[in-house]
């Protein structure tokens, strides 16, 4: 029996000594260089890496005007990036055929790209803003159909605060996608008033008038000149034109302040503003 039993464990042991080749410790000790090779090669190039995206987010900081977010972002797209090209270079020192997981990474980096298609459009449009600065944060725009103060720009999203102060989140590829009107782009605005008068009165008093208002306004800013001018010639009116420039800040101010000083001085001078009548004959004969 014990023979028996001898016999065969012989017998197996010879089946499995079959099976191995008679170079194992050649071919063992060849797997282990490879493994070695390919574990340097990662904790090398992860090093390298990382000294890598320390450098470009530090010359990123010192460029003017680039927001933190953004640059963690790029940090993060260059570190994954070149980590893919660290992985696959151990991966091809052990003898793994990475032309299959480039296929892959193709296909899934696809398949990604098509499915957030308007999510990087987005990103794309907060990094030409954050670069090209059409605006910055406390700037009063009109933008993507939205008109108020900018809160927030963000890396897909801006935020504005309309004049009601109402939140509103507007996509920032449907600012880029459309027109931009930033009020407080330049230091000093034009304010436009048309004023009607009579055919009545007198053109030459009503300008001196004019003018007499427009001197009395200390935000009116007179170094840069002021047009008081007759500009139409209308059905029911002689129509005159006033601008005069002002700081950005003191617009609303100067355009509500002397709307009202024309009316109330037009008053007291006896010059006449044209105003739609109804038809009174026209009532007369129902």
């Amino acid at each position: 029996m014990e023979k028996e039993i001898e016999k065969g464990i012989e017998t197996i042991t010879k089946d499995i000594s079959s099976y191995i080749p008679d170079n194992i410790a050649e071919i063992l000790s060849g797997y282990a260089f490879s493994l070695l090779m390919a574990l340097l090669i990662f904790i090398i190039g992860k090093w390298i890496v990382n000294k890598i995206v320390a450098v470009f987010g530090k010359v990123l900081r010192k460029v003017k005007g680039v927001e933190e977010t953004l640059i963690k972002f790029l940090e993060n797209i260059v570190y994954y990036a070149l980590m893919i090209v660290v992985l696959l270079t151990a991966l091809g020192k052990l003898g793994v055929e990475t032309t299959s997981f480039l296929a892959i990474l193709g296909a899934a980096g696809l398949a990604i790209g098509l499915a957030l298609k308007d999510s990087l459009s987005n990103f794309a449009s907060g990094v030409m803003i954050i670069l090209f600065k059409p605006f910055k944060v406390g700037d009063f725009v009109t933008a993507g159909g939205v008109t108020g103060s900018v809160t927030e720009v963000g890396i897909f999203n801006s935020v504005f605060t309309t004049g009601d102060n109402q939140k509103v989140i507007v996509p920032n590829g449907t600012i880029t996608s459309g027109s931009i009107v930033n009020v407080n782009a330049n230091d000093t605005r034009r304010v436009d008033l048309v004023v009607g008068i009579s055919y009545d009165d007198d053109i030459k008093k009503t300008k001196d008038v004019l003018n007499e208002i427009i001197k009395s306004n200390d935000k009116v800013l007179m170094d840069k000149g002021v047009t008081v001018a007759v500009s139409e010639l209308a059905d029911s009116s002689v129509n005159f034109v006033v601008r005069v420039w002002v700081n950005t800040p003191n617009y609303w101010d100067v355009k509500f302040d002397l709307t009202e000083k024309i009316k109330i001085t037009f008053d007291k001078e006896g010059i006449c503003i044209p105003f739609p009548q109804q038809d009174v004959h026209h009532y007369n004969k129902i």
